[in-house]
């Protein structure tokens, strides 16, 4: 399961090379991952642009196993995939992160 640190005004998901901070104080939630060894740009937006936070998950191709995703939706469409995780980690995942944005 990812690790997600909790306090009534911060939530932080550290899970692989992706990390998600939403603080309601600043009202902004800031995205930070790494490819291979770089870490791209933090992405910063408000945390009203994110109109969901779901599971998502897909079939490989390959060797026909489930894979679910923790998933964040933005108001612009755009989709990040924030874990990989076993089905019911990633609906814990999910679940504290939604109720933590208030959907």
């Amino acid at each position: 399961m990812a690790n997600i640190e909790e306090t009534p005004r911060k939530c932080i998901l550290k899970a692989g090379s992706t990390t998600l901070t939403l603080d309601k104080e600043s009202g902004k939630a800031t995205l930070q991952q790494k490819m291979l060894l770089w870490n791209k740009k933090p992405v910063e937006f408000a945390l009203s642009d994110i109109d969901d936070i779901a599971v998502k998950s897909d079939v490989d191709g390959l060797s026909g196993a489930a894979i679910h995703h923790s998933v964040l939706h933005r108001r612009t469409g755009e989709i990040t995939v924030l874990t990989t995780e076993e089905a019911k980690d990633a609906a814990e995942t999910v679940k504290k992160l939604r109720g933590f944005a208030g959907l």
